[in-house]
């Protein structure tokens, strides 16, 4: 009886110590027209709360964010909150007609959610159109009170988001491209924490600056919030130990060098053990599809050790080449989960859903384009169309019909071999991508296993594909076709990544496994911005489960109107 008491007790104190460490974290995004000087000109943005990037949000697992939103821009505007689960907050997603309608100009809206089973770096942006090339920021969600990080505690946290910049209006740039049917104008510069670095043409003293001590300890939070690049990352002279992607611990890896997809985000130790000095990060383009164009610059910051020499000439890294495909791999899949650390999710052995899915780009008619077609982009030949009068979470919940068909294929209408170029360029059912708003309907906890496919269709690239509203485990990627009897036998079953976008190898295919534990409508689609308007998405329809814990509660009374 005693035993049972003392157990009984120490149960109710950890419950009090849970409840107690959760906060309301709230804040207001004034989301308008802001005047800047970026390279040799000035340049009207959107922007939040006039600055470039946007505020930093800094949160404990378990605390409740409300996020007050007030549109004083003259676009339509959401705001995704990129990577969190958004367990029974569906509404607060964010995506533009997936789970809301957009806050028009002069409108706005409260997003509010808790930040459950998750810790590490995620990052908020705009969710309508090319907008989130400067309406965005970073999202620190911090162990709750008293529990430690699952490595040596950092002397300081940095922030590094990475970004893009154009001398131009980016709703314009994109409008632009698709009224032509052609591909978008590339940007003018990288940005690290919203400056070009002293590489460009009049922005030589706008370049950011991180000052250290020797043999502190700096946990970097790499964001990479670039609209249509991955990029290499690099600081010369030195070394980082990644220990989390996307918000999931990982097994410590050094490297010289980090990769990161737009919305990838990665976390790393970096030891001030060099020499007091200046030495330079840089940021350049890694760019896998052969003969585009693209932005051909790179972007730097540097390091300052206190004590170092004044003035001192920043010792440069020797940065990759923009095709260097097997260091980009390299990283990708060198990196592994942290089993048995906090909010660790072994791999489910379970199947229940099993998807093929091919995706790449297609073209599709369009009369009023230069060519008459535009490029388009496609998921098993179906390529996505927004819908235009309500949402799919609407749509959903109060049982709306003709918004979207529940009939997303489970595998592609014709197989064929799918990185050969030189044949599937000349077969026009494979070319011409039809439009629908096609979901896929899952039952609540369904277990789903999904192939994702590169094509060759017209040309190949590697495609960073994110998923809202869950993590997945990376059980295996390569090049080449995908096939089911050798490349099954390459899965790691027990201590894969866990992400929430994934690079998928140019030229090749990776395999992802996640739990559909939370109802709603879920957006899955390529985060290379140019791609998005084209099609390359699907989304996944949650259902509700048996109880009222899995049910998906009513929109709040202040959701936006189409």
């Amino acid at each position: 009886m005693l035993r049972l008491l003392f157990w009984l007790t120490f149960a109710l104190v950890l419950l009090a110590s849970s409840v107690a460490s959760a906060a309301i974290v709230e804040h207001s995004f004034h989301v308008q027209n802001l005047t800047v000087r970026r390279l040799c000109s000035e340049q009207v943005v959107t922007a939040v709360n006039g600055s470039l990037p946007g505020p930093t949000l800094r949160v404990r697992e378990g605390d409740t964010l409300i996020v007050h939103v007030f549109n004083m821009s003259p676009y339509n505007l959401t705001i995704h909150w990129h990577g969190v689960f958004q367990i029974l907050s569906a509404w607060a997603d964010g995506p533009n007609m997936i789970t809301q309608c957009p806050i028009p100009p002069g409108g706005k809206y409260t997003y509010k959610f808790k930040l459950l089973q998750q810790e590490g770096t995620l990052w908020w942006h705009s969710h309508v159109s090319w907008l989130r090339a400067t309406v965005y920021g970073a999202l620190i969600i911090r162990p709750r009170s008293g529990r430690p990080y699952p490595f040596p505690k950092p002397y300081k946290e940095v922030p590094i988001l990475l970004g893009e910049w154009w001398n131009a209006n980016v709703v314009d740039v994109e409008s632009q491209a698709f009224a032509l049917g052609i591909p978008p104008n590339i940007s003018d510069a990288y940005t690290i924490n919203g400056l070009p670095g002293d590489l460009y043409n009049c922005s030589e003293n706008k370049i950011f600056k991180l000052k250290v001590q020797k043999e502190k300890t700096y946990l970097l939070r790499i964001i990479n919030a670039a609209i249509n690049n991955e990029l290499f990352f690099k600081i010369a002279n030195h070394k980082m130990t990644v220990v989390a992607v996307d918000a999931a611990y990982t097994v410590p890896y050094v490297t010289d060098v980090v990769v990161t997809g737009p919305g990838q985000t990665v976390d790393v130790l970096l030891t001030a053990d060099q020499e007091a000095g200046s030495y330079y990060m840089a940021a350049n383009a890694y760019v896998s599809a052969a003969g585009v164009r693209f932005d051909n610059t790179t972007t730097r910051g540097i390091i300052v050790y206190e004590g170092a020499p004044t003035p001192a000439t920043p010792i440069m890294p020797r940065v990759p080449a923009f095709n260097d495909t097997p260091t980009a791999h390299k990283f990708f899949t060198n990196i592994t989960g942290l089993a048995g650390g906090p909010h660790w999710v072994p791999v489910p052995r379970q199947i229940d859903e099993r998807m093929f899915v091919t995706f790449g780009l297609g073209i599709s008619i369009c009369p009023t384009c230069l060519n008459g077609t535009r490029l388009s982009a496609s998921m098993n030949n179906h390529s996505f169309v927004r819908p235009a009068s309500l949402s799919l979470l609407q749509a959903f919940f109060f049982n709306v019909s003709g918004i979207y068909t529940p009939d997303f294929p489970d595998t592609p209408p014709i197989k064929f071999d799918y990185t050969n170029a030189s044949i599937n360029v000349l077969n026009p059912s494979l070319l011409i991508t039809p439009q629908s708003t096609s979901v896929k309907v899952l039952k609540y906890n369904a277990t789903v296993e999904m192939v994702l496919q590169n094509t060759a269709i017209l040309g190949v690239e590697n495609h960073p594909m994110h998923l809202h509203g869950f993590n997945f485990h990376v059980l295996a990627q390569g090049f080449g076709n995908y096939d089911p009897i050798k490349d099954s036998k390459k899965f790691n079953l027990v201590n894969p990544q866990s992400r929430n976008t994934i690079g998928v190898p140019v030229g090749g295919w990776a395999v992802i496994r996640f739990i559909a534990n939370n109802p709603g409508v879920w957006f899955m689609h390529c985060h290379l911005d140019v791609h998005l308007p084209w099609g390359l998405a699907t989304a996944f329809v949650v259902e509700n489960g048996p109880t009222k814990e899995s049910t998906l509660p009513p929109p709040p009374a202040d959701l936006p109107h189409c």
